[in-house]
């Protein structure tokens, strides 16, 4: 089967590349720029016909989707890129895969929530209440698969970190090893997602062909539970930088145009039931990624 990843220079996109070392399947790695040693197609999925010419002339069966625009914040001052890229250019890949009869998995967020107070971990079908352009438009993009029919699957995750790029983990490893006293926040709690176990899960679904007749929306995150404050204590312990005072203080001390979820805990029980997944817990993948991280090159 012939498999294109979008985003591949990404977090997720970079650990596809890894785990499909493994695959008899084709990848084909696709996004907007390139990277030194790294083959990578162009590609701008805001562009429809680009994507049907690419799924076209590489018989595209399955997209694993990992582009998308990231930046909370930022999306707040530039919602008509936000959508373009998390909405229409879903679209774009929705249709493709419908007129080619394959299969779209879309990797979303669980900033859908967050408008609605929760105590307990969200189901699938808990109701939508994006509180942000970020959220909103990764809503849309979830409705836009739904509208084109074709056949999906569609993975919401959270707090996602890896080795690569820009992420929570890489910028409290250098703030702790710089800074005397750290503050945290410790009033949002959710659960950190290592983008190599997250990768290990749609590669084994993809590998198992188990996707066929199983579309939906289901949630991927490691088990457990914390703050980000929790989050950044444990970075700073397994780091070995002792001597930062990581300390816990309130989400209004640092003002933001987005009201962030409180409490975005994923239920993970349907992806476990479907595909037989056992999910790494949170602080064990955490120490795995620290480690490859800190590594000798």
């Amino acid at each position: 089967m012939n498999i294109l990843v979008t985003g591949a220079n990404g977090q997720l996109g970079n650990w596809m590349r890894l785990v499909s070392r493994r695959s008899g399947d084709r990848y084909v790695f696709s996004d907007i720029s390139d990277v030194p040693g790294q083959e990578t197609v162009r590609l701008d999925i805001t562009d429809a016909d680009a994507v049907r010419e690419i799924v076209r002339k590489e018989d595209i069966k399955a997209v694993i989707n990992c582009a998308a625009y990231t930046d909370v914040d930022r999306a707040e001052d530039d919602p008509e890129t936000a959508e373009r890229l998390n909405a229409a250019a879903v679209w774009n890949l929705a249709s493709a895969m419908k007129e080619n009869d394959g299969l779209l998995v879309h990797v979303s967020t669980d900033y859908v929530f967050g408008g609605d107070r929760h105590n307990t971990p969200c189901r699938e079908d808990a109701p939508a209440s994006p509180t942000g352009v970020y959220g909103l438009t990764k809503l849309h993009g979830e409705e836009a698969i739904l509208r084109a029919g074709c056949r999906h699957l569609i993975i919401r995750t959270a707090w996602l970190y890896s080795e690569f790029g820009r992420n929570f983990l890489k910028t409290m490893l250098r703030l702790t090893a710089e800074k005397p006293v750290l503050n945290v926040v410790f009033d949002q709690t959710g659960t950190p997602t290592y983008a190599g176990d997250l990768a290990e899960a749609i590669f084994g679904i993809i590998e198992s062909r188990s996707f066929v007749g199983r579309d939906g929306i289901y949630h991927y995150s490691n088990e457990g539970v914390c703050s980000w404050y929790d989050f950044a204590r444990m970075i700073a312990g397994y780091a070995g930088n002792l001597s930062c005072d990581v300390r816990p203080c309130h989400s209004s001390e640092f003002p933001s145009k987005v009201t962030r979820p409180s409490y975005s805990v994923l239920d993970k029980t349907r992806i476990k039931e479907t595909f037989g997944i056992r999910i790494p817990y949170w602080t064990d993948s955490l120490k795995k990624c620290i480690g490859n991280i800190r590594k000798p090159q």
